[in-house]
């Protein structure tokens, strides 16, 4: 086991792995931007290190900052926790060059999955459904027409190197084509630094089924059954849950196995997650692996009944997977609480927060870094906790919801508590026969 972790992140993710350290007995490095000099994990590590100026870019994202904290520190391994440095390639060759334990898989398993084209061609080989689209990246208009001609309309235009929804554009006929092209290319290009783009057929109705899988470096691949993450807003997700309402026992068990066919395909090693578009027809199409531990991870936690954080450090140690029989036990639901307005497009609502409590009870957690008096920064993601909750079935897990959401209060800034709580009272979420469009559509129903 490693004697010292730097946590390359901030927020409560940060003091997530400060926890799981702590119970290992492995102290703890907190690396913190001027913007963070307040937060909870620079106060509850056992040592802190300043990395920069408030922007991510001078800190979070400043590669020699974060190497130099943990050498002068005496770390032996770096945690990316989710976000900022989690699935860059680059910092992972850099920490192990470095002498450091990158705990994550390796920088070559990053890049193959990084690169959602090339994803797509090792799904491929490997024998996983994907959706039907380019071979590779689209070089130019023309090319993209020669495509879609072939697979025919909708489609989807995606950037190669993007997530998040950045650089995507939904085509429905002949005439948007040229257009969304430029438009994909130019916003992949802005927020990735690369340009490059590729095609999907549009999976209609779809719902986004994902699921988790643990590698250890003895080639051993085991998966956690699945997330539904469908309620999102512009391809954000908001509200997650596991099992998922329409995923049966015998579809899990295919899902399953093609994540873990995925997961050998590169050698992985650590915690991940094979993402997964469902049809109407519940046929399921690989749609890209996120590198890292996601943020809805505490849903798989609560029914799988396994620490992922700590199981991450520990296959990250040397440490080998126990095979075990997957036995999801009871529902659980993971709501985002984000600084945000909904009622003023979901703009962020950064400042001080003036109140701040909790919820608590049976099978209620709530994963955040936030205190009375925390001063929300504006240059970060505006998570401001989660809020997980469990119950024997997904009818009492939501009940349990809407009750932990009366119970949240939050002063000195908008949330998105009220969102939630209509979600939560609506009949079509509680049927659980809803897909992707479900918040586009919440708006218009009566």
């Amino acid at each position: 086991m490693f004697n010292k972790i730097l946590i390359a992140n901030r927020g409560e993710i940060a003091l997530r792995v400060i926890r799981a350290c702590r119970e290992l007995g492995v102290k703890t490095v907190a690396v913190y931007s001027e913007a963070d000099r307040d937060a909870l994990h620079v106060k509850f590590a056992d040592e802190a290190v300043c990395i920069g100026p408030p922007p991510s870019r001078e800190s979070y994202l400043n590669i020699p900052r974060i190497i130099a904290a943990a050498e002068i520190t005496n770390a032996d391994a770096i945690h990316p926790g989710y976000g900022f440095l989690a699935e860059n390639a680059h910092f992972a060759e850099i920490c192990l060059s470095s002498g450091l334990q990158f705990i994550g898989p390796r920088p070559e398993s990053i890049e193959s999955m990084g690169d959602k084209s090339l994803a797509k061609a090792t799904m491929r080989k490997a024998g996983v459904s994907v959706i039907p689209g380019s071979d590779g990246n689209v070089a130019d208009a023309a090319a993209a027409r020669r495509i879609v001609d072939e697979i025919g309309y909708p489609i989807m235009i995606k950037a190669a190197a993007g997530g998040g929804g950045k650089g995507m554009r939904a085509v429905t006929s002949a005439e948007e084509l040229e257009r969304a092209y430029e438009i994909a290319r130019s916003e992949a290009g802005s927020a990735f630094g690369n340009p490059d783009v590729y095609i999907e057929r549009l999976v209609e109705q779809p719902r986004h089924v994902e699921i988790q899988v643990l590698g250890d470096r003895h080639g051993n691949v085991i998966h956690l059954g699945e997330r539904d993450c469908t309620i999102q807003r512009r391809h954000q997700k908001l509200i997650e849950e596991s099992p998922s309402p329409v995923v049966t026992h015998e579809l899990r068990e295919q899902m399953g196995a093609a994540a873990v066919a995925a997961a050998k395909a590169v050698n992985y090693e650590g915690a991940g997650t094979v993402e997964f578009l469902l049809d109407a027809n519940r046929h399921f199409y690989f749609m890209e692996m996120n590198t890292r531990i996601q943020v809805e991870h505490p849903v798989t936690e609560m029914v799988a009944g396994l620490d992922l954080i700590r199981a991450q450090i520990e296959v990250a140690a040397g440490e080998k997977l126990q095979k075990r029989k997957l036995k999801p036990r009871g529902h659980a639901i993971e709501c985002r609480i984000n600084a945000e307005d909904p009622a003023n497009n979901f703009r962020p609502s950064p400042g001080r927060l003036t109140s701040f409590h909790v919820p608590g009870g049976y099978g209620v957690r709530v994963d955040t870094a936030a205190y009375v008096g925390y001063e929300i920064p504006p240059y970060y993601d505006s998570l401001l906790a989660k809020l997980i909750v469990w119950g024997e079935t997904r009818d009492v897990a939501i009940r349990k919801m809407v009750v932990a959401l009366d119970e949240f209060i939050v002063e000195g800034v908008h949330t998105t508590i009220p969102f939630h709580e209509k979600v939560f009272l609506n009949e079509r979420f509680r049927s659980g026969l809803y897909d992707t469009s479900f918040v586009d559509s919440l708006d218009h129903e009566a």
